[in-house]
């Protein structure tokens, strides 16, 4: 848990996306249809869909909700202040606008936000701020929402889940920079927007395998072994590439990141650290990486191991096919 050196607001504070407006070049202000603002989710898709121009522009309507003792005239905090800020790690872009109140009370807040398409790349995540004068000092953040919404401009639909980009490829005859990998069966890539799972379909077998819908008993049982193997080493090359550029604050607590790094982490820390939330859980792995903890990298590896077989579900795969294959071997001596 992090300590602050003052008061922070306590109880839940509260906001959404109300709507969304698009705007292409020379034509007036369209609205977004709801299906394209899934609540449940908090995600605003506005990826190209033909239903929709080519936007330039879009005006996003939020709205807030603040504890009523963020008002008290009595309490720490002066100058009461609601920020919502957008930002996105692939183009370094942040915005921000502030809140007004619409409420007498003070408690109900809302703003517009302006988003230029040019500015945006991938998926930025929003977020609200409560921002006070305590003690004397301007600008202390003494509350944020732990809800997050995305803002997806590469989905044409509302999903805060993002699938693996799998491409089959011959690394023999591909680009050089796969020929070197010619006899590796599958290579994953974490530096685009998400992650990439070349299959070399090269390798002896393996691409007719993958690409079988059907086949034999003992085809499908080795397929799906090969596939749970693949996806486990997925995860272990995309955690460790979400936990390589990790954003610090000031006093060395470590930022879970946007985008699919964050979604990484989240699934992956409770598995590694089922006792510990994952703020922790993160400032664990962070201080074992930079050697800042008794228990160095190395140390760290069977919990990455173990956490990304169980996502790849592995345990449960190994033994389906062990199974499969004793039923196999029982067939063929009747």
């Amino acid at each position: 848990m992090k300590v602050y050196p003052y008061r922070r607001l306590t109880g839940n504070v509260s906001w959404r996306v109300e709507s969304a407006q698009l705007k292409a070049e020379g034509d007036p202000w369209e609205d977004v249809e709801s299906k394209y603002i899934s609540t449940v989710e908090r995600v605003l898709a506005l990826g190209p869909d033909e239903d929709r121009p080519d936007w330039t522009q879009a005006r996003l309507r939020i709205s807030a909700g603040l504890p009523a003792k963020a008002m008290d005239p009595a309490g720490p905090w002066q100058d009461v202040k609601v920020l919502a800020v957008l930002s996105e790690r692939a183009t370094n872009t942040r915005v921000s606008v502030e809140l007004s109140p619409t409420s007498d009370d003070g408690r109900e807040w809302s703003a517009r936000l302006d988003i230029h398409r040019c500015d945006l790349l991938d998926r930025a995540t929003l977020t609200v701020h409560v921002v006070a004068t305590v003690d004397g000092v301007r600008g202390r953040v003494i509350a944020t929402s732990d809800v997050e919404w995305f803002v997806d401009v590469i989905e044409p639909t509302p999903s805060l889940a993002r699938e693996l980009d799998v491409k089959m490829v011959d690394f023999a005859s591909g680009a050089s920079r796969l020929q070197r990998f010619k006899d590796s069966p599958w290579l994953v890539d974490t530096t685009g927007r998400i992650p990439v799972v070349r299959v070399n379909t090269g390798f002896d077998g393996l691409g007719d395998l993958f690409g079988a819908d059907g086949g034999n008993g003992a085809e499908k049982t080795v397929r799906e072994l090969l596939l749970a193997q693949m996806c486990s080493e997925v995860w272990t090359a995309v955690f460790h590439s979400a936990v390589g550029d990790l954003d610090i604050e000031e006093d060395g607590t470590p930022l879970v990141p946007h985008g699919w790094q964050g979604e990484v982490l989240r699934e992956m820390l409770p598995d590694m650290y089922p006792d510990r939330e994952p703020e922790d859980a993160l400032r664990e792995v962070h201080a074992a990486r930079t050697g800042a903890s008794a228990s160095g990298w190395g140390e760290l590896q069977p919990r990455i191991h173990f956490a990304a077989s169980r996502r790849a579900g592995v345990p449960r795969t190994l033994s389906t096919t062990i199974r499969d294959l004793e039923r196999l071997t029982q067939g063929d001596d009747a």
